[in-house]
């Protein structure tokens, strides 16, 4: 192992509150990392399901679930970003099949994934993103990613609803990272301001960073053409999943998607386990 993200979806595996979860011990965390084989080949590599995670100075791989990577790949930068990017990635090539010239509003777009999906939105044609959270200075870097409009959500009141129906009431996608109180006030607002009611809205729920759950009158269903679902293990396969490993990949490799790491050794897992770092950024340990 040469590096490997310690990611949202690795805490959750870890501590047994992610969907996946069985519950199973002894486990190794880590459902991913860089790796460099015996002769010198350097890999991004996806771990199989179950205990055996890619934590440890050694790590199995499955050739079914790995790819090579150019000999110059920055590995902080693969591991920081391979796992956070593949949630919008994989949602609008594999849920959505995402058409060039769409517009998306990416909730929750001051966070690591966030930050990613408005760029994978970008790089794969939409015509405007929008982008909303929290932190007004972290909101305003979006716009150098390629963010059209910014939207702040450090409060849930009528000028928030009015800011967003503003920006967004248009969109054709929301990608969300956020759920809960959020998104409940997010709905209305979006739907209400929309010029065409019938023109489809589809509400792609990945993370759920504000609650677990949401209360959704069913007039909303009927006054508009919203889809919600959902992308993640389960709705979309395995197969389809690692498909997409390799263009991904290749774009941070190049540095067409960038993400912001902080390394930590691995014989510091504890104290990088509970280190705090800003939401943007990724913890990533390295075997060194």
């Amino acid at each position: 192992m040469v590096a490997a993200g310690l990611h949202p979806r690795v805490r959750s595996a870890a501590d047994g509150s992610h969907y996946t979860s069985d519950g199973a011990l002894p486990m190794v965390p880590g459902i991913d990392a860089v790796g460099r084989t015996s002769d010198g080949e350097l890999l991004y590599f996806v771990a199989p399901d179950g205990a055996v995670g890619t934590m440890a100075e050694k790590a199995v791989v499955d050739r079914q679930r790995a790819i090579t990577l150019p000999a110059d790949t920055d590995p902080l930068a693969v591991a920081a970003a391979m796992n956070p990017g593949m949630s919008s990635w994989v949602a609008l090539r594999r849920r959505l099949h995402f058409q060039p010239g769409a517009s998306v509003l990416v909730l929750g777009a001051t966070g690591n994934a966030g930050r990613l999906a408005v760029q994978i939105a970008k790089l794969l044609g939409a015509d405007r993103v929008v982008g909303a959270g929290r932190s007004h200075e972290r909101l305003q870097l979006l716009r150098d990613l390629g963010a059209d409009a910014v939207v702040p959500l450090d409060g849930v009141d009528e000028e928030t609803a009015t800011t967003l129906g503003r920006e967004a009431g248009d969109v054709d996608v929301v990608i969300d990272y956020l759920w809960g109180q959020p998104t409940e006030h997010a709905i209305p607002a979006i739907l209400n301001a929309r010029t065409d009611r019938s023109k489809p809205l589809h509400w792609v729920q990945i993370g759920s960073m504000a609650g677990q759950e949401i209360s959704l009158p069913s007039a909303f269903l009927r006054a508009g053409n919203l889809n919600l679902l959902g992308s993640g293990q389960g709705s979309v396969g395995t197969h389809a999943i690692l498909a997409e490993l390799p263009t991904l990949a290749q774009e941070i490799s190049t540095g067409a998607l960038t993400g912001e790491s902080v390394a930590m050794p691995l014989r510091q897992v504890d104290e990088a386990w509970g280190m705090h770092v800003s939401p943007s950024q990724r913890i990533v340990l390295t075997n060194n």
